[in-house]
């Protein structure tokens, strides 16, 4: 990433609940939520998708972010704790704290931020080993709406100026139009 002023905190999303028969796109949209908001990687807990992985993979080969990682399969239960010890943990959830007043205590303890964002419904666990519970709103909406508004509420709308270094394609702002430059 470049000219992005993100370096302050380092972001993972930890997608679980993941049902590869159901939930395909929308995890794959959470996954590039994740990398164009900021976040330095994208984690399916406890399932492997090679499809979203291949979807992935197609963007960051064409719109850059050859650094993002992608790691699936994981114990999602495992890797929560063993974050805690290095990092905080924000879950993701209409039944959490809302958003406005927990952003600045998120951004002053924590730089190295966990994200769980659920599909199905989320095992108590979650809510009981996330430092944070953080709710953008308190109705159902989307899980990748509600990835974006926190990722833009810590980042302050900075992510909104990331640039990939390593893409093939840019896109050149329009007031009409669509246009898109390939780099060679």
């Amino acid at each position: 990433m470049e000219n992005s002023g993100l370096e302050k905190y380092k972001v993972y999303v930890l997608r679980i609940g993941h049902r590869p028969s159901r939930d395909k796109r929308v995890t794959t949209h959470v996954a590039l939520v994740a990398r164009a908001f900021g976040a330095k990687g994208f984690i399916l807990g406890d399932v492997v998708d090679k499809s979203v992985e291949e979807s992935i993979r197609k963007v960051i080969d064409n719109w850059g972010g050859k650094d993002f990682e992608i790691i699936m399969g994981i114990n999602s239960v495992k890797y929560v704790k063993e974050w805690r010890n290095h990092g905080c943990v924000v879950h993701l959830t209409m039944y959490g704290i809302n958003i406005p007043n927990i952003v600045n205590e998120i951004k002053e303890k924590c730089q190295n931020i966990l994200v769980i964002v659920g599909a199905e419904k989320v095992p108590r666990i979650f809510y009981e080993i996330s430092h944070y519970n953080v709710a953008v709103g308190h109705q159902p909406h989307s899980e990748v709406a509600a990835l974006a508004i926190f990722l833009d509420r810590l980042w302050e709308g900075k992510e909104i100026n990331i640039t990939f270094p390593d893409a093939k394609l840019v896109i050149v702002p329009q007031f009409r139009g669509k246009k898109v430059v390939k780099r060679s």
